[in-house]
């Protein structure tokens, strides 16, 4: 059993094709076939089912793609750190953001990160959701990924580095726009512009209006934060969001955001598969950005 060998049948297992496989690994399919036959050999067990339009994983073979895509993950990681301690001041740090992440938490963490090292490559990698994120960390294809802070999640590592306040973000001629706070019961009119539907901050706020007793008539739902705020500044609906870095409500006639002091607040932060196993260029732009966000630095 070899690493490629392993590395083979995970693509098989993802891609659900060997033909694919062949071709996204310029092989032939008859080359890949053999490194699935060598595991299944060895192991005494089948580890793919044959089927007319492709291949699957047998229960045998969903045990080995699982352990194996984390082990692979684990091994390709450390061979980048071994890089980037041979080649000093060089490599590369891969991040995994949502569609707004960058802009609001990581602008200044970029400029100061990139002051210290110009000659480092940052790869951003963007997601529709955090969940998206962790896999793209799971999958060995990000080292650090910016998420809303959740429910603990298997093989990663989550710290939290701001908590978000929520609020509503409405029209400058709305009648909510004047008061100083708002209340949850005072939401139950609003035509509320959703949060998107996988997103962790939705479900935060789903269970925090539910355990409140308080149900939103939703007009429209969006892709991200900042799409619910243009929406909201266009009068066409009011949006409870995160008070995130960056959001202003300058220009006469602009959006407002209006405080919601009675819901928790949201928790945002960094996500890795393994601190102390993350390379020295990663963790001082994770050290970066949270010391430009809570002022540390």
């Amino acid at each position: 059993m070899t690493l490629d060998d392993l590395r083979v049948f995970v693509a098989a297992c993802e891609t659900g094709n060997l033909s694919a496989v062949a071709r996204d690994l310029s092989r032939t399919q008859s080359a890949v076939s053999q490194h699935v036959k060598r595991l299944e050999a060895e192991l005494g067990l089948p580890l793919l089912e044959r089927h007319p339009r492709g291949v699957a994983p047998t229960g045998a073979g969903r045990i080995l793609q699982q352990a194996a895509a984390q082990g692979i993950g684990h091994i390709e990681l450390a061979l980048r750190q071994l890089r980037e301690l041979r080649d000093g001041d060089g490599g590369t740090v891969r991040i995994a953001t949502g569609a707004t992440t960058v802009r609001h938490f990581m602008s200044d963490a970029v400029v100061r990160f990139r002051r210290a090292h110009p000659r480092v490559r940052l790869e951003f990698r963007t997601e529709n959701s955090s969940r998206a994120c962790l896999d793209a960390l799971a999958a060995g294809d990000s080292d650090l990924a910016w998420i809303t802070v959740g429910s603990p999640v298997r093989g990663i590592e989550q710290r939290p580095v701001i908590e978000l306040p929520w609020v509503l973000a409405v029209h400058a001629d709305d009648p909510l726009a004047r008061r100083g706070s708002v209340e949850p019961a005072d939401l139950a009119g609003i035509r509320h512009i959703q949060l998107p539907a996988d997103s962790r901050s939705r479900h935060h706020l789903d269970r925090q209006l539910t355990a409140l007793d308080v149900t939103l008539a939703s007009t429209t739902s969006v892709a991200d934060w900042d799409t619910a705020i243009l929406l909201a500044e266009l009068g066409l609906g009011h949006a409870v969001v995160p008070a995130l870095p960056g959001w202003t409500a300058s220009a006469p006639g602009a959006v407002r955001f209006v405080p919601l002091p009675a819901l928790p607040p949201l928790a945002a932060g960094w996500a890795v598969r393994q601190w102390d196993a993350l390379g020295p260029l990663a963790q001082e732009f994770a050290g970066t950005g949270v010391d430009t966000l809570t002022g540390a630095g």
